[in-house]
């Protein structure tokens, strides 16, 4: 091998082991919360606050699971739920409120259609920390206030997701196939219903999947809209005992035992949806 040659490898290897070291350092960054995480689930109150959290021993993860869904007369359970309900069929429907405004930026002609979709695109920078008032004061001048509506509602609708589903429209629909459709006597409903929603399939789980994570993950807009125990989330029901624990040692170990469980979800679906996901996001080198 001449020196050329391997003065020209030298960088190559240099930059691969660069991209790897830090691939393994973002790796171990993101892991080492999740083990510890677990290991502290599996602790009782005394590991938890000792210097053998990290040992293999002194197992309590059973006795855990049991107090975590018997404090508070089962309210994990509940908060559980409604986090169910609030982000699986939140993100089902407002995915399809998405992908279908989304297509309609990109297939039909009307007035104005750009300055509209540039407003979506501006409605997009803005923090949901922000909307959270003017949400409130809709909601109470609606009656809606400490209701499951005021939280489930506002979920419903997201710009990013528009704009994604006008990506995916983009990609996957071509306009062939919505013209051969019409001379067939399709009419528009029907052809967006038999024909682009199944080839926007891989853009609905993308859309799904985000607005999964970004509902359950929905801290404030319930600490601002709930005041009953009986419809909060996880993230706030947990927030309210780890508030209490500085009274209350007793909720330390249900604390954590429930943020483990509260990422089950977000797991499973990314793990059965990744296929549809991985390739969602390849719409926009399709066009």
């Amino acid at each position: 091998m001449s020196a050329s040659h391997t003065t020209a490898l030298r960088p190559r290897l240099l930059g691969r082991s660069t991209v790897n070291a830090v691939v393994a350092l973002s790796v171990l960054y993101t892991l080492l919360p999740v083990l510890w995480l677990v290991l502290a689930a599996a602790k009782n109150r005394d590991a938890l606050f000792g210097s053998d959290l990290l040992s293999l021993g002194d197992f309590s993860f059973v006795q855990n699971l049991r107090d975590l869904f018997a404090m508070d007369g089962g309210l994990y359970g509940r908060w559980y739920v409604n986090s169910l309900l609030y982000a699986v069929v939140g993100a089902a429907v407002g995915a399809l409120v998405s992908v279908a405004c989304g297509y309609a930026f990109d297939k039909y002609r009307f007035r104005h259609k750009e300055k509209l979709f540039g407003l979506v695109l501006a409605a997009v920078m803005v923090p949901q920390t922000v909307l959270a008032l003017p949400l409130y004061l809709m909601a109470s001048g609606a009656g809606l206030v400490n209701t499951f509506w005021a939280v489930f509602i506002p979920v419903l609708f997201n710009p990013f997701g528009v704009y994604l589903g006008r990506i995916f429209s983009q990609g996957y629909v071509p306009d062939e196939v919505l013209e051969a459709a019409r001379v067939d006597g399709a009419g528009e409903l029907t052809t967006y219903l038999r024909v682009s929603l199944r080839m926007l399939g891989p853009g609905l789980v993308t859309v799904f999947l985000f607005q999964l994570t970004a509902i359950w993950n929905n801290f404030f807009l319930p600490m601002v809209m709930l005041s009953d125990q009986e419809l909060y989330p996880v993230s706030l029901g947990l927030y309210q005992w780890n508030s209490s624990a500085t009274v209350s040692p007793e909720y330390y170990p249900v604390v954590i035992m429930g943020s483990l469980l509260a990422i089950v979800p977000l797991i499973l679906a990314f793990a059965l949806l990744q296929r549809f996901w991985r390739s969602g996001l390849t719409a926009g080198s399709v066009k």
